[in-house]
Parts: C-alpha cells; structure tokens; sequence
C-alpha cells in the first residue's frame, strides 16, 4: 500500500541560504547588464601615449646608429689591419726565402754557418738569445735576423687585434638587431594606437599639428633675429632647405632623415663634418647654457639622454626632424626639454 506520509519540508536554513544565493546572483546578473562599458581613451590621451612611444622609438633610434656607426669604423679597421697582416707576411715570407737561398748556397759548400742555422731554427728568439752570447753572429746577420723577429711579433700582435675587432664587430652586430627590434616594436605600437582613433580625431590632431608648425615657422622667420653667417649658416640654410622631408629612423638624407641624421647631412653639405649621433653631437662644439645666448644655426640638445638634437632657428623655435609620422619643420623650443646649444 502506498504511503501518505507528506514530503519532509525543507528546514528554515536552508530554504534562507537558497534564497540569499539567488538574490546574489540576480543581483551579479543586473550589475554586469548595466555595467558601464570601459571608457575609450580620449584623444588626448591616445596623442600622449603615441608621443611617449615615439620618443621611447627616437632614444633606441639614436643607439642604433651609434650601432652602426661603430658597425662602419670597425669594418675599415679590420680591413686595414687585415691589408697589414698581408702586406706583412709577404714581407716575412720574402725575408724567409732570402735566408732559404743563403742556407741553400751553404749547404753546397758543405758547410751551413750557425747563423744560418739560427735562421732555420724552430725558435729564433731561444738561439738569438744563445747565439749573441756566443759571438756567433755578425752585427749584420743579428740586424738580419732582428727584422725576421719584429716581423713576426708585429704580425701576431695584429692578427690578435684584429681577432679582438672581429669580435667586437660580432657583437656590435648582435645589439644592432637588438636595437632595430627595439625601434619597430615601438613605432608599430604607436601604429596600433593611431589605428584605434577614428578617422575625425586622426583628422584633428593632423590639424592642430600642422597649425602649430605654421606658428612656428612665422615665429621663427619673423627677421629680428640676425641672419646666420659662416659654417653654421650654411648648415642652417641646407636645413631649410629640406623643409618637408619625412622622418626615418635611421636615415641622413637627401630624401629622408631621423633627427642626428639631418644636423650631420647639413653640416656636410657645409664641408663640415660631424659625428652622425646626437649624443656625440652634443660633445662636438662649445656648449652654451642659456637659451638667451643661442644663435641660429646651433645645435640645440633636448631631454636628459640627450637623444634628440635639431638647429636654432631664432625666437625660442628649432628646425628640426621631430619623429615618426612628421616631417622636417619648425617647433617651438619649449615642446621638449632643453639641455644646452652646441656651436660648431
């Protein structure tokens, strides 16, 4: 027979533990569905954050080429030192046949003179040393000999120093990978940043940015600054005359430049040369502290690092290669932090 006993209720407790969950959980649920969603960066911010990775893209930049500069000095000096050590084992190898002839020359006489024994031995230096105690040699064969030693010392040191640069140059190579993964990782962060405004904040920010190279460029050409004259004027006058020219990293002209790129490509077409980095520029000339004493036609070094350099271009404005994504132009000395002037 079937029971009719009645189900046992829940117990109190539990029936208030059930509730509780399930008010938490319609409450989760209505939060997370009313839940704002995450704010998109303004403009602004998009602007500043793409500033900081183009200047984080120029400091790499600027050790880069002081990768491939050192890349360049360190080829000709090994090639040179390679030339020597050739240039230098013909010599001893002609040495070494002379003496081949004369202990030839002996030996059919039927006798080989101990100095010719000497030249053919295994450790020269060991029976010279022997050799001269004895009296065996003449001032001459000595002399000779002498020239087969310090030929043989200059060609070992110089085949050790060019090992050393080989080296060198091995690992140069390795940072300068190092630093052009550094750059493109940087300008293409940036990229991805640029790429998440819409086509109206990339339009403004391309507006205001050219507004203000216009005020620059009136600013900086108003004439009550003294006209440059000399070497730094002529560095100046090939300056402007790129004006427009995009930004590369890592380019010194005629079509292109990074910021280290355009000051050494202008001075060139003065006949002047100077170092092709920033940092290096900045130890090229007298430095002048005061922004009151600058004349056009300095360097101008900005931020701490000294990773970015440009010319005075009068009335507190630089011309200058600013960055990925501009061109070369006029702006205000006061947008990055000034260090000193140089005067070349």
């Amino acid at each position: 027979m079937a029971s009719h006993r009645r189900p046992k209720q829940p117990s109190r407790t539990r029936v208030t533990v059930l509730t509780t969950a399930a008010a938490a959980a319609v409450a989760l649920s209505a939060n997370a569905a009313n839940a704002a969603p995450s704010e998109k960066p303004s403009k602004d911010e998009v602007k500043a954050k793409v500033d900081k990775l183009y200047e984080q893209a120029e400091q790499a930049t600027e050790k880069l080429n002081g990768a491939e500069e050192k890349q360049d000095r360190l080829e000709k000096e090994i090639s040179t030192l390679q030339d020597n050590v050739a240039r230098g084992q013909e010599e001893l190898n002609e040495l070494r046949d002379g003496l081949g002839l004369a202990a030839a020359a002996q030996y059919r006489t039927g006798s080989i003179d101990p100095s010719v024994q000497l030249f053919l031995s295994a450790d020269p230096d060991d029976y010279l040393d022997k050799a001269s105690t004895m009296d065996q040699l003449s001032a001459q064969q000595v002399e000779s000999l002498k020239k087969v030693q310090e030929k043989q010392r200059s060609l070992a040191q110089q085949r050790s120093e060019a090992g050393e640069k080989l080296q060198d140059l091995a690992d140069t190579r390795t940072e300068l990978a190092k630093k052009k993964k550094e750059v493109q990782g940087r300008l293409a962060e940036a990229q991805k940043l640029l790429n998440s405004m819409t086509a109206a904040e990339k339009a403004a920010l391309a507006a205001a940015d050219a507004r203000a190279s216009r005020a620059s460029a009136r600013t900086a050409l108003d004439g009550s600054e003294a006209p440059v004259t000399g070497r730094a004027g002529s560095a100046y006058a090939a300056a402007q005359s790129v004006i427009g020219s995009p930004y590369v990293y890592g380019a010194s002209g005629p079509g292109s430049f990074d910021c280290s790129g355009l000051t050494s490509w202008a001075f060139a077409q003065a006949g002047i040369q100077i170092p092709r980095t920033s940092q290096e520029q900045a130890n090229a000339g007298t430095r002048i502290y005061s922004q009151s004493d600058l004349q056009v036609g300095d360097l101008v070094i900005f931020y701490s690092d000294h990773h970015h350099v440009g010319f005075y271009a009068g009335n507190g404005q630089v011309l200058h290669a600013p960055r990925s994504g501009t061109v070369v132009r006029y702006e205000s000395i006061d947008n990055m932090p000034f260090q000193f002037g140089v005067r070349i």
